[in-house]
């Protein structure tokens, strides 16, 4: 069956930056190097942006365009050349010289971030080095590897400033080369569900948003599709990102209206992983996305709590992608996602750091009896995840001295107060547990308690997955399956709500707590897919020691995104298997992690303001650094009255209660049509042919080139390189059994990690030898739970010295039982005829090969032939 939709891909992939006196000249083509499109910069504004391009003609604030010329804003490559050719030519100094070159190449890059003015006038942010980080269904993620920052007016206009400087400085404060993540063709703001959902629109909502938006448009090229085919094809969708996670929108707000919108490109900031789960010689890709919110975003003791939006600090979205690599289509693949998320509090709650103590006492700020802010924060989920919302409180509940406790009971009230006017079944559920304190019991085992609570917490969201249920849940029906909640349609399942997981600081705990409800989704989706036969993984599988360590990479960034450092706690920590020798590096953690709030979080905290545009340099007003407080930059509200308020009964927005459990932003409604872009398009159209995007069959290129990504393995990096072990992902193994124990040479384990985290650009964690320990563990058992059969979370127990001769048995087998043939037995005579045929035949192909190979040196012409390329634009570090 043909597809009905596939994503509009991005035309502007490769860019150049050209330069003269007075222009700036941005020349950007798509991957394949045939359709370029042109921006003119000028140059001789002081403080105005003043960009011309083809599509539109107007004026816009300070922003400025020319007269609309539809024939010409989409260029070949010979066209390409000539207009460079004759800008080149028309600004050199003296007509026909030679010797001097009038245009200059000044930079090239991937993608415009934005642009940005403080005193003087505009900068332009250019993407200057990428690498591949994942792939979904042929959809590349990149990460930002570095960027060049271009003044963008000429030094003879230049109004110099004494605080310019300065401002540039705390803009770059803000690391661009450290985890954010862009995509040309996958929106990254929003969940796999979300794009797969919008791309199964039907057919005739399709049609009619295509005539809509033929009749609004004024660019010929996005309409050539139509004009082309006649009515046939295939549509191109694209949608509108979720602002809340894009941490370029700012930057990109002055553009936005004025050029084509493949100049936009959307930037994520968080975590990116993908690993491959190889079951039997079929490859899974497991792939995690964490989005960080960029409203009230911040350091861990400058942002605690909710601003009066609902928008809460270090709120961060993290989905889990399960997808079958061996079929790349999303319309034929089998792709399944789970999200959950993190975030402070929803109250007004703050943390003084000027008293330099470790634990700086929690204040309530304001009173809000009827549970303003949390009204305003639920109502947010309830529109993006449906219903139910599942709120896992993970802070101390009995203390010596009153200090989480605090939060624990307005958290109680605040949820208590807004249920009593939901209807019953799309009411908040609420589940407060202890994990500080279930960790220093010894009666009770941490990771069990968590698993029960991750059970009922999947069955009652469900999870996404985009085909019906196979058919072996049929032939082997398992009951949890058949519990199982969220929304069955018959093209699959839906998620429907979400769980939200919180502590003070959102980091350690909350990450042990979100693996634990991840491993359980995991465990779903793999059954949903037909891979395994039972919904339930168990430790010390390769499966589950490859998500752990996703996991953990994960948590690593994070934390150091928002506390200063990794994670002081682990998994190993709450499975009680952490070595002694992690004690001391828990201490260097904690260190670490108060240096970081004590002395550096408020320049990181300027610096987020700055880049986010909280905060716009004005002349005569304080200056950034000037502020003795940063609290009425996040709370506008507070600064005016607002002309209508919210009904303290009716506290959500009505559309979003009539769909639920249904998510308000999927439901195909005028809202919501109106945040797509549709086009029709040719099936072979490079804007919606990913296959030709990602393979390129038409271009001479290299393995290298096309598989440039090196992800982390369970066969190679986790599964026993010891003979006549079980190769499955999903069998349990003694620790001393993993492939990390038994790679041989320790440093290139040690290096083969170290790439992986870097490329995740989050330092090195501990490796496993050293896993983290604390205070908190004792050892122990569940004897609370009772009746329930628990997963087990303890590993397994060492082999005896006296059985060591067993275990070598075992696991060195005959020779004849792993070949079929003992090699120390003298071979037949007719084995050795059809090996000394073989060997013949091995011989005769390489003088063939080596004749070829003086053949081809001899005429080197031919060869060069066959690789030149337009050398416009540069390769990808990728």
């Amino acid at each position: 069956m043909p597809a009905a939709a596939a994503p509009i891909i991005s035309s502007v992939q490769k860019l150049v930056l050209y330069e003269t006196r007075a222009r700036y000249f941005l020349v950007g083509s798509n991957h394949a190097e045939t359709k370029y499109r042109v921006l003119k910069i000028d140059r001789t504004e002081p403080k105005d942006l003043v960009i011309i391009d083809d599509r539109i003609a107007g004026f816009s604030n300070m922003l400025v365009a020319t007269v609309w010329n539809p024939f010409s804003h989409v260029y070949t490559q010979q066209e390409v050349r000539e207009l460079l050719g004759r800008l080149d030519l028309g600004n050199r100094t003296k007509m026909g010289q030679k010797g001097s070159s009038g245009l200059f190449r000044a930079v090239s890059a991937f993608g415009v971030v934005g642009f940005v003015r403080f005193l003087e006038g505009y900068y332009i942010v250019l993407i200057t080095k990428r690498r591949k980080m994942a792939d979904i269904g042929g959809h590349a993620i990149y990460k930002v590897e570095d960027t060049n920052m271009i003044y963008i007016p000429n030094d003879s206009v230049r109004i110099t400033h004494p605080d310019e400087a300065r401002y540039l400085r705390i803009f770059q404060n803000v690391d661009l080369s450290s985890n954010f993540y862009f995509s040309y063709s996958y929106d990254l703001s929003h969940s796999l569900q979300y794009n797969l959902t919008v791309l199964r629109m039907p057919l005739e909502m399709l049609k009619s948003e295509t005539t809509q938006t033929r009749q609004e448009s004024f660019d010929i090229f996005e309409d050539e599709g139509l004009i082309t085919q006649g009515g046939s094809g295939v549509f191109g969708i694209c949608s509108e990102p979720y602002m809340k996670y894009v941490w370029n929108g700012e930057l990109l707000d002055i553009i936005k209206n004025t050029v084509h919108r493949d100049w936009l490109l959307y930037i994520i900031h968080g975590f990116c992983g993908q690993s491959k789960l190889l079951i039997y010689g079929r490859p899974v890709y497991v792939t995690l996305i964490a989005r960080r919110s960029s409203k009230f975003a911040g350091t861990r003791f400058l942002k605690r709590g909710a601003n009066c939006e609902g928008d809460v600090a270090n709120e961060v979205e993290t989905e889990q992608i399960l997808c079958d690599a061996s079929v790349m289509s999303f319309t034929a693949g089998s792709y399944s996602s789970y999200v959950q998320v993190r975030g402070s509090v929803p109250l007004y709650w703050s943390q003084d750091i000027s008293t330099m103590m470790p634990k700086p006492p929690i204040t309530l700020d304001q009173a809000d009896p009827f549970a303003h802010v949390a009204a305003l924060h639920f109502d947010q989920m309830l529109q993006r995840f449906g219903s139910p919302i599942i709120i896992l409180n993970l802070v101390k509940e009995r203390e010596k001295r009153k200090h989480e406790r605090i939060l624990s009971e307005e958290l109680v009230a605040a949820v208590t107060y807004l249920n009593q006017f939901l209807p019953p079944e799309h009411t908040i559920i609420y589940i407060p547990w202890d994990m500080a304190k279930y960790t220093k019991s010894k009666l009770c085992n941490v990771l069990d308690r968590l698993n029960v609570i991750a059970e009922s917490v999947v069955k009652k969201t469900g999870f996404f997955v985009n085909r019906p249920d196979s058919y072996c849940s049929i032939l082997r029906p398992d009951e949890k399956w058949n519990e199982l909640g969220g929304c069955v349609i018959p093209t699959g399942r839906l998620q429907t709500g979400v769980l939200r997981t919180n502590c003070v600081d959102c980091l350690d705990r909350t990450n042990t707590a979100q693996f634990m409800v991840g491993k359980c989704a995991l465990a779903y989706q793999l059954y949903s897919l037909g891979l395994i036969d039972k919904p339930n993984l168990q430790f010390d599988t390769d499966a589950v020691r490859l998500f752990e360590e996703l996991y953990e990479d994960h948590g690593d960034t994070l934390s150091l995104q928002y506390g200063g450092s990794q994670l002081v706690h682990r998994v190993k920590t709450y499975r009680k298997i952490a070595p002694w020798t992690q004690h001391s590096k828990d201490i260097m953690q904690t260190l670490s992690r108060y240096y970081s709030n004590a002395f550096s979080d408020a320049d990181r905290q300027d610096s987020i303001n700055l880049f986010l545009g909280v905060f716009h340099p004005t002349e005569g007003k304080p200056h950034l650094w000037e502020l003795p407080t940063d609290f009425y930059l996040h709370h506008k509200n507070t600064m005016r009255l607002l002309p209508t308020r919210r009904s303290y009964t009716y506290w959500w927005t009505p559309e979003v209660i009539k769909h639920l459990p249904l998510p308000y932003d999927e439901v195909i409604c005028a809202a919501n049509l109106k945040k797509l872009i549709v086009k029709k398009f040719h099936k072979y159209e490079e804007e919606i042919d990913i296959h030709n995007e990602f393979f390129r069959p038409y271009e001479l290129s290299s393995f290298d080139d096309t598989f440039c990504l090196a992800m982390t393995s369970s066969a190679r990096d986790f599964m026993p390189k010891t003979v006549g072990i079980d190769p499955s992902p999903f069998t349990v193994r003694k620790p001393d059994e993993t492939g990390k124990s038994v790679l041989g040479n320790k440093s290139n384990r040690e290096e083969a990690v170290l790439q992986r985290k870097t490329a995740a650009s989050a330092p090195p964690p501990p490796s496993e030898e050293a896993v983290s320990s604390s205070s908190e563990d004792d050892s122990g058992t569940d004897r609370e739970e009772e009746g329930s059969v628990s997963q087990r979370s303890t590993p397994v127990k060492m082999t005896d010295t006296g059985d060591s001769t067993k275990v070598t048995e075992n696991v060195v087998q005959p020779m004849k039982e792993v070949y079929g043939i003992n090699l120390s037995d003298g071979l037949s005579e007719e084995d050795l005829s059809i090996y000394s045929r073989f060997v013949q035949l091995g011989q005769s192909q390489h003088k063939q090969d080596k004749s070829s190979q003086q053949l081809c040196s001899r005429c080197p012409d031919g060869v060069i032939k066959l690789t030149i390329r337009l050398n416009l634009f540069p390769k990808s570090t990728s």
